[in-house]
């Protein structure tokens, strides 16, 4: 195994860190590892500073290094390191935020569809008991095309995003929108025919 020798930040010295890097390119497991963990304290601390508490600091720091280590072919030397690799992290610190935000985001706004499908056809708006939530919400998605129905479990229930969902189901992005879309639809439209005259069930 490459044993570099270090500067004073963990950083391996400027010679023997140019041949970490081209051995890790190259698909070195050991030099690549060298590098990562000698960049570890300094990511994570990074992320500490950018983010609020302690409980995503793991992932996203996991996230950097993995981001650091696709990068490395791109790293041409001419500036520090150190300060490359603080780039990266904090890139992907802000992505990893802004995901989260719009997950937290998307699953508010979903909030009112949740309730219409534990809704269900039975009015059982505010039931506390989870198989009649399931039973109803079965009952609503007999109601739509195979097609729309896979788009709103995955959604709606199993709390998947759009993308996932067209990933998974090997269709465009949009065409899980408007499935989704459509499902929905079709669903408040149901109900809207079942409500009693002059009722507001899902207001």
């Amino acid at each position: 195994m490459l044993m570099a020798r270090t500067i004073d930040d963990g950083t391996p010295a400027e010679d023997a860190l140019r041949v970490l890097i081209d051995a890790a390119v190259r698909g070195d497991r050991a030099a690549a590892g060298h590098i990562l963990r000698e960049r570890l304290p300094r990511v994570r601390n990074l992320v500490r500073y950018l983010v609020r508490g302690d409980d995503h600091v793991d992932d996203i720091a996991q996230q950097a290094l993995l981001a650091i280590l696709r990068g490395l072919p791109t790293f041409e030397g001419s500036g520090s390191f150190a300060a490359w690799c603080d780039r990266i992290t904090a890139r992907e610190t802000f992505a990893y935020l802004r995901r989260d935000r719009a997950e937290a985001t998307r699953r508010r706004d979903a909030a009112p569809e949740m309730r219409l499908l534990k809704g269900g056809l039975a009015g059982e708006g505010d039931s506390r008991d989870p198989y009649a939530d399931r039973r109803a919400a079965v009952q609503l998605l007999e109601l739509l095309p195979e097609e729309q129905r896979s788009v709103v479990a995955l959604h709606h229930i199993a709390g998947l995003s759009m993308q996932e969902i067209a990933d998974l189901l090997d269709i465009p992005h949009e065409t899980a929108r408007s499935r989704a879309r459509l499902g929905m639809k079709r669903l408040r439209d149901a109900l809207a025919e079942t409500a009693p005259p002059g009722g507001d069930r899902h207001a």
